[in-house]
C-alpha cells in the first residue's frame, strides 16, 4: 500500500509540475506586460519629480499623490483643492457612466431584436454590428468629427430645414465626446447581451404571455434576469475603456474637455511631472479594479441565487 501511495503522490506531483510548466508562458507574459509596468508606475508615484522630467530615484516623495487632490497656492503657499484634476476625474467617471447607460439603452433592444430573428439572419445582423471594428478607431473618431463640425451634414441639414440660422457649436463639448464614446463602444455592449439572449429559453416568454403578464412584466421578470450576466459583462466592457479613453476626448474634446487618459499623457509629456502622472494612473487603476470587484460580486450573487 505504501508503494502505491508513493506512486500516486509522485504522479500527482508530476501532474502539478506539468500544469505549472504549461502555465509558465502565460504567467511570464502577464508579469512582463502587466505587473511589471504597473510596478514601475507605483515606484514612480512615490519618487520626487525630476528637474527636467522623469523622477529622482534617490529621493522618496509623496507629492505626486498629494497633487492628485491638492496643490499649493502660488501666492501664499497654502494647500488648496486641485480643482482641475478633480474636475477631469469627475468628468471621466460621469462620461463613462453615461456612456455605459446610453450603450445599454441602445444595445439591449438591438441585441434582443437580433436574438429573436431567424437563425440564418442573425449572422448577417452580427456582421453589421462588428463591421466598425474593421476600421481604425482614429478614423471612426474623425468621421464623428466631420458629422458634428460647423460645416458638417447635421448643421447643414438643420439650416436647410430652417431650424437654425447659424451652425451650432457641437464639436469640442462633452456632448461630442459622449456621442463618440457611445458610437465606439456600442458593439461591446451588444455582443455579450446577445450572447446571453441567444442561450435564453424563449418558451419562458411565451409562458409569461400565457399567464397574462404584460410586455413590461415579461421584460422585467423574465428577459432581463435571464440576460443579466450579459448586461453586467457589457457594462464592464464599456465602462473600463471609456473611463480611460484617450483618442476620442482628444479629437472630439479639442484639448479643453479632457478625460483621465489625456491628463495622464499631459503629465508625462508637456507637464514633465511623472510622479503625478504615475499617481493618476494608479488612481485610474483603482477605479477600474472597483468596477471589476463589483462585476465579480454581482456574478457570484447570481450564481448563489441559482444554487450553483
Amino acid at each position: 500500500m505504501s508503494s502505491l501511495t508513493q506512486q500516486a503522490a509522485a504522479h500527482q506531483a508530476a501532474t502539478v509540475r506539468r500544469r505549472w510548466l504549461l502555465k509558465a508562458p502565460a504567467l511570464l507574459t502577464i508579469i512582463l506586460a502587466s505587473v511589471g509596468p504597473l510596478s514601475v508606475m507605483l515606484v514612480y508615484s512615490i519618487m520626487a519629480k525630476g528637474s527636467f522630467g522623469g523622477v529622482n530615484l534617490g529621493q522618496l516623495s509623496f507629492d505626486g499623490w498629494m497633487n492628485v487632490f491638492v496643490e499649493r497656492d502660488p501666492f501664499d503657499d497654502t494647500l488648496v483643492l486641485a480643482d482641475a484634476n478633480l474636475l477631469i476625474l469627475w468628468r471621466s467617471i460621469r462620461l463613462a457612466l453615461i456612456t455605459t447607460i446610453a450603450t445599454l439603452l441602445v444595445g439591449f433592444p438591438t441585441a434582443y431584436y437580433i436574438a429573436t430573428r431567424p437563425e440564418h439572419i442573425r449572422s448577417q445582423w452580427m456582421l453589421l454590428i462588428t463591421i466598425p471594428f474593421w476600421t481604425n478607431l482614429l478614423i471612426r473618431t474623425f468621421a464623428i468629427m466631420g458629422l458634428l463640425s460647423n460645416q458638417g451634414p447635421i448643421n447643414n441639414f438643420l439650416i436647410w430645414i430652417g431650424v437654425i440660422d447659424t451652425p451650432i457649436q457641437m464639436l469640442f463639448t462633452d456632448g461630442a465626446v459622449l456621442l463618440g464614446l457611445v458610437y465606439v463602444y456600442l458593439p461591446l455592449m451588444v455582443l455579450p447581451i446577445y450572447s446571453s439572449l441567444e442561450r435564453m429559453d424563449f418558451n419562458l416568454v411565451e409562458a409569461g404571455y400565457d399567464l397574462y403578464a404584460t410586455r413590461l412584466k415579461v421584460l422585467w421578470h423574465i428577459v432581463i434576469p435571464s440576460c443579466k450576466p450579459g448586461i453586467i459583462a457589457g457594462s464592464i466592457l464599456v465602462f473600463i475603456p471609456a473611463i480611460g479613453a484617450y483618442v476620442t476626448p482628444r479629437v472630439l474634446g479639442g484639448g479643453k474637455n479632457m478625460m483621465m487618459g489625456n491628463l495622464i499623457e499631459l503629465q508625462f509629456g508637456q507637464g514633465r511631472n511623472w510622479p503625478l502622472g504615475a499617481a493618476l494612473s494608479i488612481c485610474l487603476l483603482l477605479i477600474v479594479t472597483a468596477a471589476l470587484i463589483f462585476y465579480i460580486r454581482a456574478s457570484s450573487a447570481k450564481d448563489i441565487s441559482h444554487g450553483h
